[in-house]
């Protein structure tokens, strides 16, 4: 606090002051953060959770700081980017996999000599890439909900060519 500030105050609290608190100013009340505007920023964010700031302030028609006050502070909501994942299987991938390994199983407890007629010939590396960047993946999430998830595919895949 400023000299002056404590100047201020002595005097205030020595001419019969008992309050520490502000006193109330005149001027116009904000109306960027009412009912209203909260309903219409969670309608929105409902519809599509990666709009930015900017994009609903302007759907919406308040600042971008009314915007990000009624998001954090109202919605007590945050914007994280997206964990990358190696893979996110869908349950008919995750099942196909089981049946194709059971299959192999099978295959060798009958065949003995089946493992010995497959080899490797050739075999590449390579690159995927994703246009989608992390950050343009982030989203809006509330507070105690889990963190949206994307499959990275961005990586070094080797490609095994077998023969019989």
């Amino acid at each position: 606090m400023s000299r002056t500030q404590c100047f201020e105050w002595y005097s205030r609290f020595k001419t019969g002051r008992t309050s520490i608190d502000e006193d109330s100013r005149s001027g116009r009340p904000s109306t960027s953060t009412d009912n209203v505007h909260i309903d219409a920023v969670r309608h929105l964010i409902l519809q599509n959770r990666r709009l930015t700031i900017r994009e609903i302030a302007e759907d919406v028609g308040i600042s971008f700081g009314s915007c990000q006050a009624i998001l954090t502070e109202k919605l007590n909501m945050k914007h994280v980017a997206a964990k990358f994942v190696p893979r996110v299987l869908t349950e008919d991938q995750k099942a196909n996999r089981v049946n194709i390994s059971q299959e192999l199983l099978d295959r060798v407890s009958v065949d003995e000599n089946f493992l010995k007629t497959i080899a490797t010939d050739d075999e590449t590396w390579v690159y995927g890439y994703d246009v989608e960047t992390k950050a343009q993946s982030s989203q809006w999430v509330g507070q105690g909900s889990p963190r949206p998830k994307k499959a990275r595919s961005n990586m070094k895949v080797m490609l095994l060519v077998f023969f019989d």
